[in-house]
């Protein structure tokens, strides 16, 4: 390899490294001085509450109650339809999930 293009990787990957770390002083500092807030995390997604739900309740249930009952006990507020959607998928590729009745879901039993 040409000594000039050795010289100039090495140059171009140290100024990247420098400009990184600008970037973050900057940010450091801005942070100071009315930095916007971070998003609360979320914690779970509406299917590890529905899965919760069904552990919990350790047999099938129509996805209202599991809706209720994530209300309930997650103080989450979930939609059915994307709900409902999430578990057909799960159930469709037989992760978790069983379909025991029109809109009725449990759990998949381990060791079957």
């Amino acid at each position: 390899m040409d000594e000039r293009i050795i010289k100039n990787t090495i140059l171009n990957t140290i100024e990247a490294s420098l400009d990184a770390q600008l970037r973050a002083v900057r940010r450091l500092k801005d942070g100071e001085h009315g930095a916007k807030p971070r998003a609360p995390r979320k914690g779970m997604s509406q299917v590890d509450m529905a899965y919760d739900i069904l552990k919990r309740a350790g047999t099938p249930l129509h996805v209202s109650e599991i809706i209720s009952r994530i209300e309930e006990v997650h103080s989450r507020q979930v939609d059915r339809e994307s709900l409902a959607s999430a578990l057909i998928k799960k159930v469709q590729r037989r992760n978790r999930f069983v379909r025991t009745g029109k809109n009725v879901f449990g759990l998949i039993e381990f060791g079957r």
